[in-house]
């Protein structure tokens, strides 16, 4: 797919915003801190392109003063530890065109064509360089359009970066603000000096399972990977519940509550996996969960908080286990692994990062193609949950997307479960494993429920 960019814009915040450095919580400065895509399709609207264009930076222009952080640029200040600058720099948008159609992507699975969909973002350049926000707007043939933007990870997790989106979009449309962002991250911080030490042992932050007779993950990392969307329809994903819940009773230690969608469909791609690796039973495995930490600390965060708050925690168990016992033992794990994340907990761990000398072995630069930082492939997963996020609807004035979903991810062990468009109950899983492995991973993903 040829892509030809036609322009490139940086826009400022509308208004005089407020300048100078501001601290960011440890839990920006961890994990994927790189920039994060996504993308959306819409159909030939009524409007002109070059009207479209015109309100995208109108619109954007005036959001960056509410979300003045995103206009500004991010600073290493030693020791792993990054400070944001707003400096009111801003955000780049550009304007491209395609001779593709909408009708080319069929299902629209990600490609590695969807690359030239998204704003380039060249990590050679010093960072406080890089524009935090990135939007492409492509015109196909057809008239369809594609929406392509990457944020960076340091400054926002899902939640804030589809906080921005839904509030840019009423903008784009006329209409005053839903939620004003609320940016103070204090709350999210360690004290000074902090707590000392830990209440707990903090084992997510070491490194994930290696496979068995390895000594790093080098080999695994570079591997070729290919990528697999996979619906499960509202029948099969409740029968994956009943599977997980049978012969559970109220003198469960684990609580009387049945195991969620969540719980149920991640144990069962955990254990499917395991099966397409071909793992020993006695490989460790782990499993990253994303636990969203605003209300979980107390007091609560406050709505439209707007900045990093989830944290990873990791299921460990061995591929036997996993393989050999039923779904709920694969779910059991999982909220093990949830139910840790407590006030007491968050406090514990953000005190950790704070007292660490310095942060560079949490940072994820897998998305840079590094050789550091955890790597939840093989023989390990990473399963982030989209289920309960505002992700449809994105209407800047020309109607709603007929598709949105992640950028290309193409690290092993990389997936994703986002609620069908289309059919409500039903799921979709977005999946990337090494190429090897993945036919094996679809028959048995679809077999286990099928046999039961």
């Amino acid at each position: 797919m040829v892509v030809t960019i036609k322009n490139s814009h940086v826009v400022k915040p509308a208004k005089p915003t407020r300048t100078g450095r501001v601290s960011l919580s440890e839990w920006d400065q961890i994990g994927a801190i790189a920039h994060v895509p996504t993308i959306y399709f819409y159909k030939p609207p009524q409007t002109q392109s070059n009207a479209i264009i015109n309100n995208l930076k109108d619109s954007l222009s005036h959001a960056l003063v509410p979300f003045y952080l995103l206009a500004g640029r991010l600073h290493w200040i030693g020791r792993g530890r990054l400070e944001l600058e707003c400096n009111a720099m801003g955000a780049t948008l550009i304007e491209a065109e395609s001779e593709s159609k909408l009708e080319d992507f069929g299902d629209f699975l990600p490609s590695p064509e969807y690359q030239n969909l998204f704003p380039n973002v060249d990590y050679a350049v010093p960072l406080h360089e890089l524009p935090l926000l990135l939007v492409q707007l492509t015109i196909f043939q057809c008239g369809g359009i594609s929406l392509g933007l990457t944020i960076s990870h340091a400054v926002v997790d899902g939640k804030s970066a589809l906080q921005f989106m839904s509030e840019w979009a009423r903008i784009s449309r006329g209409e005053p603000l839903g939620m004003l962002p609320f940016l103070d991250r204090k709350i999210m911080r360690a004290g000074d000096p902090p707590s000392a030490p830990p209440q707990f042992d903090h084992a997510e932050f070491g490194l994930p399972p290696l496979l068995l007779g390895k000594l790093n993950s080098t080999e695994e990392r570079k591997k070729k990977t290919t990528i697999a969307m996979l619906r499960l329809t509202k029948n099969q994903v409740e029968k994956l519940k009943s599977m997980a819940n049978e012969g559970r009773s109220s003198t469960d230690t684990s609580s009387v509550r049945g195991y969620t969608r969540y719980e149920t469909l991640t144990g069962h791609v955990w254990r499917s996996v395991c099966k397409a690796r071909r793992h020993k039973p006695e490989q460790p495995t782990g499993l990253a969960v994303c636990v969203d930490s605003r209300r979980r600390v107390q007091p609560p965060l406050p709505d439209g908080y707007f900045g990093n708050a989830s944290l990873d925690v990791i299921a460990v168990s061995h591929a036997g286990e996993l393989l050999s016992k039923p779904l709920g033992y694969a779910a059991s794990k999982i909220r093990e692994a949830i139910e840790t994340v407590t006030d007491e907990f968050v406090r514990s761990a953000t005190d950790f990062l704070k007292n660490q000398p310095d942060l560079t072995r949490f940072q994820d630069i897998h998305a840079l193609r590094g050789a550091e930082g955890p790597f939840y492939g093989n023989p390990n997963i990473a399963v982030v949950s989209w289920l309960t996020l505002p992700i449809y609807g994105l209407d800047f004035g020309w109607g709603e997307e007929i598709y949105m979903g992640p950028g290309t991810h193409d690290f092993d062990g990389d997936s994703m479960l986002l609620p069908s468009p289309n059919e409500e109950g039903s799921v979709i899983l977005a999946i990337c494993l090494q190429a090897a492995h993945m036919e094996a991973f679809k028959q048995g993903f679809y077999e286990d429920i099928l046999l039961n």
